[in-house]
């Protein structure tokens, strides 16, 4: 029997995930395949008891980094990468527009010591660059190249099982049927982990509401990579101290929204302590458009003028090697080339 949220995302138990992996082939059809009311999204619960802590920890480091000061924070950009390395603020091209509502931090935490040749490097900067982390004694963010790591290691991990999952759904759909998607995203060196800050709406314009566009603090986008792991979002509020405090979406609108297959808008939640998985357009393009790319943005939702409110999220992107032939005529690097090109043109 297939397990749903409130919402409609299938819902697969992470123990049987990985002890029955032929079990689960129904609901992996239903969340990423092509029927019109499919969200292309897999909502994954029962994980290891430290995923909650390893989450809220990071998340609110990432809330510790928006805070800092500017010129501190620009201190860890790598513009060399195109910006896909460290911090990122104001680079991306969303909506025709430089996205300042949210910075990232990017990292390949998989890869730490990355060997790659130095053709790779000048060729894929965006991937073979190298990581860059925050001073360990930089205030209120010493912990943040551990908590990084720790998370991304135990989503990844995750991510893998459920890769060798779809591997007979997604077999039937793959241009290439030989081609196992397991071993695509566990022998990749192409990695990359995005941790989010959305800023806190700005004090000088009208408060948000629900009147704004649904993609009001994320514009519409299909990630690029195959499989995407992500995160339930955190909302902090910003106190007088200084100090976070956990709060509830301040309203009911605010967070994530997916098409579905079919077109349909649909805000979907991720509890806590589950993960979620979302198919990627390196998928849609290896499939010819067979099992497509999910689209999704961030809306912000009701806010009163006096709220400073603030979500933290993050995201795990796994994709094959940039050599992998994707389509007849592309490789991965190629396709992320296009890709960074629109999104990213001011920079490239």
């Amino acid at each position: 029997m297939v397990e749903y949220t409130p919402e409609g995302a299938v819902v697969i138990s992470y123990p049987t995930l990985v002890a029955s992996p032929e079990s689960v082939l129904t609901s992996i059809e239903k969340g990423f395949g092509s029927d019109p009311n499919c969200l292309g999204i897999i909502v994954v619960k029962d994980l290891p008891k430290e995923y909650v802590h390893h989450r809220e920890k990071l998340l609110k480091l990432a809330y510790h980094f928006g805070h800092l000061d500017e010129g501190i924070r620009e201190s860890y950009t790598d513009p060399s990468s195109k910006y896909s390395f460290g911090w990122s603020h104001g680079k991306e091209i969303m909506n025709g527009k430089p996205d300042t509502l949210k910075g990232s931090y990017y990292a390949n935490p998989v890869h730490l010591d990355l060997k790659a040749s130095a053709e790779e490097k000048e060729e894929f900067p965006e991937y073979y660059g190298e990581n860059i982390w925050p001073k360990a004694d930089e205030r209120g963010v010493e912990d943040f190249r551990e908590a990084f790591i720790q998370l991304s290691e135990l989503i990844y991990e995750v991510g893998c099982e459920m890769a060798i999952a779809c591997q007979p759904f997604a077999s039937t759909y793959l241009i290439d049927s030989t081609v196992s998607l397991s071993d695509l995203i566990s022998k990749s060196r192409t990695v990359k982990a995005r941790l989010l800050h959305y800023f806190p709406p700005s004090k000088n314009e009208a408060p948000p509401s629900d009147d704004d566009p649904v993609d009001s603090w994320c514009g519409f986008h299909k990630d690029h990579s195959m499989l995407t792991g992500l995160c339930s979002a955190l909302f902090l509020r910003h106190k007088e101290d200084g100090t976070p405090e956990v709060i509830k979406p301040p309203s009911p609108t605010s967070g994530l929204y997916i098409r579905t297959r079919g077109g349909q808008l649909t805000r979907v939640s991720i509890p806590p302590d589950c993960l979620a998985f979302q198919t990627g357009e390196a998928l849609e393009v290896a499939t010819n458009g067979r099992l497509l790319a999910t689209p999704h943005c961030v809306r912000v939702g009701s806010m009163t003028s006096t709220d400073e409110v603030s979500r933290e999220s993050f995201a795990l992107f796994m994709g094959p090697n940039t050599e992998v032939q994707i389509s007849p005529t592309l490789t991965y690097g190629q396709f992320s080339k296009q890709i960074f090109s629109e999104h990213y043109e001011s920079t490239m």
